[in-house]
């Protein structure tokens, strides 16, 4: 009786540790640091909870940062790369992986979802360029070893509706003046004016690169951008053309935050472990 209860006992240890080391492997990443903060800062995790984030917060892989209106947060990676969010951004840490001693691991997805941002890339992207990739709406960017802005515009709720009262009253002229002989083509609903967003901006992807070489690339192409260019595609089906001026962009965080900013060239530091408690909701 005593060496069966030995024997229990010692299988319910395996089965304890074997799922120590299982919740250890299903542990997200941590890729980085929140290093500078001028205001709220949200981490949507994968699954539903909200973390509200603080300086020297961690940040995780899979984390959805997401602003506020008067927020700007910069976020120093694991391999001294920095993304500086701009207000009422929305950007998913979809994968970041770095070892110094393991290159072949190297991976940093990302996705600009609504908003803005300056990205420095750090040692990842020096030495494994081609691992680096930042998904927006309307094309996927892909560096060089670069210090870029980059802001998708999304058009005004109220611009859309007048938009698509526009293409409706355009449709129903044309379909007039067509007559009954010639159907209406589906392609048709896609035309007619494009709306401005509220900071008089056409929607779409804007970039501007300080320094490197960028590369935009969706269904319509690839293009490369260099230091001093500033670039524009409206959409996932156009191809990115270089616009010969500032557009409009605009990226103004506190002073301090382009204090800290680095070139990133230094050794990769691990991400600081927060003194303070992050609040989770659910």
């Amino acid at each position: 009786m005593t060496k069966l209860k030995n024997c229990t006992a010692i299988k319910a240890l395996w089965v304890l540790m074997l799922f120590c080391v299982a919740g250890a492997s299903w542990a997200a990443q941590v890729a980085g640091t929140v290093v500078q903060l001028s205001g709220p800062l949200l981490a949507k995790k994968a699954d539903g909870a909200v973390r509200i984030l603080s300086m020297k917060s961690e940040v995780e892989s899979g984390d959805t940062l997401v602003t506020e209106k008067n927020t700007y947060a910069m976020v120093k990676f694991i391999d001294n790369s920095e993304i500086t969010l701009k207000p009422s951004t929305t950007f998913k840490v979809e994968n970041f992986s770095y070892d110094a001693g393991k290159p072949d691991g190297d991976n940093a997805s990302f996705n600009l979802v609504k908003g803005g941002l300056r990205s420095v890339t750090g040692l990842l992207g020096k030495r494994n360029k081609e691992k680096f990739a930042m998904k927006t709406p309307s094309a996927t960017i892909g560096i060089r070893g670069t210090t870029f802005i980059a802001e998708w515009v999304e058009p005004s709720p109220e611009a859309v509706a007048q938009a698509a009262a526009a293409r409706q009253a355009w449709l129903m002229a044309s379909t007039a003046a067509l007559g009954d002989s010639y159907p209406v083509q589906p392609l048709m609903l896609a035309q007619g004016p494009v709306p401005a967003s509220p900071n008089g901006l056409a929607p779409g992807l804007y970039v501007q690169v300080i320094d490197g070489i960028i590369n935009l690339s969706n269904k319509g192409g690839s293009f490369q951008f260099n230091a001093g260019q500033f670039g524009f595609t409206p959409s996932p089906t156009q191809q990115a053309v270089i616009v010969p001026q500032n557009p409009g962009l605009k990226f103004t965080p506190p002073p301090v935050f382009n204090a800290s900013s680095t070139t990133s060239g230094g050794p990769a530091v691990g991400p600081a472990k927060s003194n303070q408690v992050d609040c989770e909701v659910r």
